[in-house]
């Protein structure tokens, strides 16, 4: 069980909290446990979008586990942010991190993170209207400017409203894998979208932008079981389809095909395993390749400049 608690301030944005709620509470519901607490320095708090939300004002038993999420809220005029972290607040950040734990934060929440000392010497990003006063306010902080979201360490920051999103999926698949996240995602019925660094694009993702419910079925048996030898018809039965249909289908949707879709979901995993000291051959073999010839070759394919 991972414990999420969001910290909310006066004026809080309702997409920068229902977003990564959803996502958390979808996580658990298919099967990944967390537990949400809302908390505030007073029992009401006012939104951006005029509605008023409850909140508990005593904090729970956090560990290293457990994440501090702060959604952003809305600001007042050019200068200063309606509502700065308190300093109990603030203290709180800073020991639950310094324990151990994560802190996040959706669009100025970056600020609360910022007061609490924890963007010092970081990467960070807030949304684009503040990344200028971000950088300001926090001279020690490194701001990157026009990405979903930045990870440095334990410490999170995306870049406000929709994007609180992607960064909680993107928390779900590094504390479940990316198909958790993806299936999260089509649960939600939005696109699992990452930052845009290489190294962070995982192709149980980035092929799952579609609304094609056969193709997202046989996604969902594929990315389980990437390492068997999946037959076309096997796999079409278990979608209720053909296997014309599903082919065809299925590349509609991604623009490949589920053999060439296993095949990077292999190669994938074997790069991973191959850059922690694993040969090429134990690394084709614990993928699923029988002849690791085929590793190679799909490996050298991969790296070949398009033409």
């Amino acid at each position: 069980m991972r414990r999420v608690v969001f910290l909310l301030m006066p004026g809080v944005h309702l997409l920068d909290l229902a977003g990564p709620a959803q996502v958390f509470s979808t996580a658990d519901e298919v099967g990944h446990a967390y537990a949400m607490d809302y908390v505030a320095e007073r029992a009401d708090v006012p939104t951006a979008q005029g509605v008023t939300l409850r909140a508990s004002t005593t904090w729970p038993g956090l560990g290293p586990a457990d994440l501090v999420l702060v959604p952003g809220w809305k600001w007042h005029g050019p200068a200063e942010p309606p509502a700065w972290v308190s300093a109990d607040q603030a203290r709180r950040l800073a020991a639950h991190h310094a324990a151990g734990g994560a802190v996040a934060s959706v669009c100025a929440g970056a600020f609360a993170l910022g007061t609490a000392g924890l963007l010092d010497g970081r990467r960070c990003t807030t949304h684009h209207e503040l990344q200028d006063r971000l950088d300001a306010r926090f001279p020690n902080a490194s701001v990157v400017r026009d990405v979903l979201y930045v990870t440095d360490g334990r410490v999170a920051t995306s870049a406000g409203i929709a994007s609180g999103i992607d960064l909680a999926l993107h928390l779900v698949a590094t504390d479940h894998g990316p198909a958790a996240a993806a299936q999260v995602a089509r649960n939600m019925v939005v696109y699992a979208r990452r930052n845009g660094h290489d190294q962070q694009v995982s192709a149980m993702l980035r092929y799952r932008s579609h609304m094609s419910d056969t193709a997202h079925r046989a996604q969902d048996i594929i990315d389980a079981r990437y390492t068997a030898t999946l037959r076309l018809g096997d796999l079409a039965s278990a979608c209720g389809v053909s296997e014309r249909t599903l082919t065809r289908r299925f590349t509609d949707a991604t623009g490949t095909t589920p053999l060439r879709y296993q095949h990077m979901l292999r190669v994938e995993r074997a790069e991973h395993l191959i850059a922690h000291g694993a040969t090429v051959d134990s690394a084709a073999r614990a993928v699923g390749f029988q002849d690791p010839r085929m590793l190679r070759r799909l490996r050298a394919r991969r790296a070949a400049p398009a033409s």
